[in-house]
């Protein structure tokens, strides 16, 4: 997640967007157990051998200890957390011409639980040493002579050597990551792993508890991490493989071990953001338009259906289950890329990246699972989605899965037919008549695909579907703005409140034309149908 210790967006830290993301990670980091135990005298190391390790932890008690901080750490306000910075000249390789560096964040604050962190060269793993004169203390008020010389760090950032001002990716907090594409931009949230989400009980956030970084072998745009993760309900090992570019790659492989049975299990876990958007102004009191780190997800199925569904920022918590079996990929995207929908030259939400989770090897039955939370503004993040497979692992098992992620503009492969640039709402019924019930409209604008092809009077129809109500007054017709076709229906619902499904897609002949477009509407009361 964001960084507090130094803005993660830019040279200069913006209070509100730190802001945002430290009380996100408040509600998921906790204040779990160190376990400082490990590899702290050099040491064979591999992924075969941390994956032993995470079996051997998962066949123990979960241990939550958590050393406590020292009181000036831990009575940290905002602003005296900001003050302390990282030297980086102190970066882990500054100096050494591989072209990238790591810095660490300090424990403090809201971030009160160390990681360990190690070096592995020749494959001898050492650990990294605490040291307080790594950073600059600065108006903070905590005096580097009154710490613990075993103290540890918060977690880490990859910076390349020619552009130190900006960041690649960070790990910060339980088992959070993010990183950034061409457009050198935080926004969304990968986790490690998901465990119960959307249920109606506490969710489980596991901890990354250890890392290790590979040492490049001479100048690079790699880099390889591993991490430990541990839970109360499980213990895991990943490795992470960062290739560098325009759109950032990370290939994970992952080993779980279960030290009980988990009701869901979330893999591959996007965390974003979405307050308002052209969709949904339920929450639309800002100057800004638009407002969100994600507008969509897009799933491309084992069958070779695309699907688009918009997010919204719901009034309840809201569930949905796509079931599918190997699905091609899953993400949560921002198909939004003009700053004039969102009027934002602080965060610059039409820069933030998209994620795109690519499979690896045999995923099975399952389902992309999206949760979406009401929030009040944007320093919440109320959007995740993960695969959940439909069979359970079990304590005992080792359940093995491998998956790309692709942080960008844009995702890896698009869909070849015609896809959904923008959905927007209002109010139904005809400009100049009397209303004589209440309807919902819904434009949604198509682009790419054969669409630019085609006679601006081809006989393009609409087929949409509702799981309720009844739909009025359907239209395709010519949108040259976008270089592709709008369609238009009305929804009139019926009596009920709960939510209507909603599917559709634009068609010539017997031909499919766009992807599949989604969407879940909640009927106002019925006194507010006015």
């Amino acid at each position: 997640m964001r960084s507090c210790e130094e803005n993660l967006d830019g040279p200069l830290l913006r209070r509100r967007e730190a802001l945002i993301t430290i009380l996100a990670l408040a509600a998921s980091a906790g204040a779990r157990g160190a376990r400082a135990a490990g590899l702290e005298a050099a040491s064979p190391f591999d992924f075969a051998v941390l994956k032993g390790r995470a079996n051997a932890l998962a066949r123990a008690p979960y241990d939550a200890y958590t050393p406590p901080l020292p009181a000036a750490l831990a009575g940290l306000d905002f602003d005296r957390y900001q003050a302390l910075r990282y030297r980086p000249e102190q970066a882990l390789w500054h100096g050494d011409s591989l072209g990238i560096e790591l810095r660490f964040f300090h424990p403090g604050f809201l971030f009160k639980r160390p990681v360990r962190l190690h070096e592995v060269v020749d494959g001898q793993a050492r650990a990294i040493p605490y040291e307080a004169s790594r950073f600059d203390f600065g108006t903070s008020g905590v005096e580097a002579s009154a710490l613990p010389s075993d103290l540890g760090y918060a977690g880490f950032r990859l910076v390349q050597s020619i552009n130190q001002d900006t960041d690649l990716a960070a790990f910060l907090g339980a088992s959070y990551f993010r990183a950034v594409g061409v457009e050198k931009q935080y926004g969304l949230s990968a986790r490690g792993l998901a465990i119960d989400t959307g249920l109606p009980r506490p969710e489980e956030f596991p901890d990354f508890t250890h890392f290790w970084f590979e040492r490049p072998s001479g100048q690079t745009d790699h880099l390889v991490i591993y991490a430990l993760l541990d839970s109360p309900s499980c213990a895991g090992a990943y490795r992470f493989d960062l290739q560098l570019g325009p759109t950032l790659v990370m290939d994970i492989d992952v080993a779980l071990y279960l030290r009980q049975e988990i009701e869901r299990l979330g893999i591959a876990p996007l965390t974003s953001m979405y307050q308002t958007g052209e969709n949904d102004r339920r929450m639309a009191h800002d100057f800004r338009p638009e407002i969100h780190d994600s507008d969509g997800l897009s799933i491309a199925t084992g069958s070779g259906e695309w699907l688009w569904r918009p997010l919204e920022n719901p009034r309840d918590l809201r569930f949905n289950m796509f079931i599918d079996h190997n699905p091609r990929g899953f993400g949560l995207l921002q198909r939004d890329r003009n700053f004039d929908h969102y009027q934002d030259d602080g965060v610059f939400y039409d820069r933030r990246p998209s994620v795109w989770v690519e499979p690896k090897g045999d995923w099975g039955a399952g389902a992309v699972t999206l949760v979406e939370l009401p929030t009040n503004d944007e320093t919440f993040d109320n959007i995740v989605a993960i695969w959940t497979p439909e069979i359970r692992p079990q304590p005992g098992q080792e359940l093995l899965i491998s998956y790309r992620l692709h942080w960008g503009r844009e995702p890896p492969s698009l869909p070849k037919l015609a896809w959904v640039a923008a959905t927007r709402t209002g109010i139904g019924g005809v400009v100049g008549q009397n209303r004589t019930h209440f309807s919902w409209r819904f434009v949604l604008d198509f682009v790419g695909g054969q669409l630019p092809l085609l006679a601006r009077n081809a006989p393009i129809e609409l087929r949409v579907k509702a799981s309720r109500g009844e739909i009025k007054i359907p239209s395709v017709r010519p949108l040259d703005a976008v270089n592709g076709f709008r369609a238009i229906f009305d929804l009139q619902p019926d009596d009920a409140l709960t939510p209507i499904d909603l599917r559709a897609q634009i068609v010539l002949g017997g031909q499919t034309l766009s992807e599949t477009w989604l969407y879940q509407y909640s009927p106002p009361p019925l006194a507010a149908r006015t």
